[in-house]
């Protein structure tokens, strides 16, 4: 086993969701930035396992992984926007691309992409599906209008419908529901594959490889436990960074520590935002 290199593998989607939560805009806000503040993330925890704060941290590191999923290139139809939407053109895709560019520059990173597959059509989100169907109880008067039209002998004969003021004020709130709907109430049925796959191979590679003493996983759900089960009985330092998420206690059981590389800001106008330990220039 190589003594005391350290590999950090990072999640990029789960990362990037919870710093562009936690921290401010001036370390999230380009690839520039984040890059940045990945580095910050393995030199923290680099220091921390080693004591080394030096300008030759990296020694200590035998790899950082940045896993996540190219952006999805198809073209989609919006029901709402009533437009073709190309998505390798938006800029989301743009951004990530700029963000991937920019990570394969930086010494001793590792890209490891997976891809995103289209699983349904557009669906609302889930938000907004509860009340969605409560409309369908709203509308449960207009079968008055469908047993009328179903009687009538002349189809240029107009049909009424007799409404109490509760059951008009129902058919309204239907209507409102569904003429307010915005076209971010909507989203393809994209799927993220091969990432987990991803983190749990390099896990047991470098497990069986005996190509480090520990493994930093910087992510947020148990997936990763039998992958963290077979470093361990291998006899991996295993330590676990969930950006400051709480973990279910009985996930401490398949870790050897649970730590963070970044500093989590307190909420105040006046708070340090900083990272605990200064990188050196």
């Amino acid at each position: 086993m190589s003594a005391g290199q350290i590999a950090i593998l990072i999640d990029g989607g789960y990362f990037l969701k919870r710093i562009r939560q936690e921290l401010p805009p001036e370390h999230t806000s380009t690839p520039e930035q984040i890059t940045k503040t990945v580095r910050r993330l393995c030199f923290n925890h680099i220091a921390r396992i080693t004591g080394d704060r030096g300008k030759l941290w990296q020694k200590h590191l035998y790899r950082a992984f940045f896993y996540d999923a190219a952006p999805y290139s198809g073209v989609a139809h919006h029901p709402i926007a009533n437009r073709q939407i190309e998505f390798a053109k938006s800029a989301l895709a743009l951004d990530r691309y700029a963000l991937f560019e920019q990570l394969r520059k930086e010494r001793k990173l590792a890209l490891r992409l997976g891809k995103v597959n289209r699983e349904h059509d557009w669906a609302l989100s889930p938000k907004l599906t509860k009340t969605a169907l409560k409309t369908r109880q709203q509308l449960a008067p207009l079968q008055g209008l469908a047993e009328q039209m179903g009687q009538a002998t002349d189809p240029a004969q107009p049909v009424q419908l007799q409404l109490s003021a509760e059951q008009a004020k129902l058919l309204l709130a239907a209507h409102d529901f569904w003429h307010k709907l915005q076209a971010g109430d909507v989203a393809l049925g994209l799927r993220q594959k091969g990432v987990d796959m991803r983190i749990a191979i390099d896990i047991a590679s470098l497990t069986l490889k005996q190509q480090v003493s520990t493994i930093v996983l910087v992510a947020g759900d148990s997936d990763f436990v039998p992958a963290a089960k077979l470093a361990r009985r291998e006899g991996m330092e295993f330590i676990l960074d969930p950006l400051w998420q709480n973990v279910n206690d009985d996930l401490f059981e398949h870790i050897d520590a649970l730590q963070s590389g970044l500093k989590r800001p307190v909420r105040a106008p006046d708070a340090d935002t900083s990272s605990e330990l200064e990188m050196p220039n």
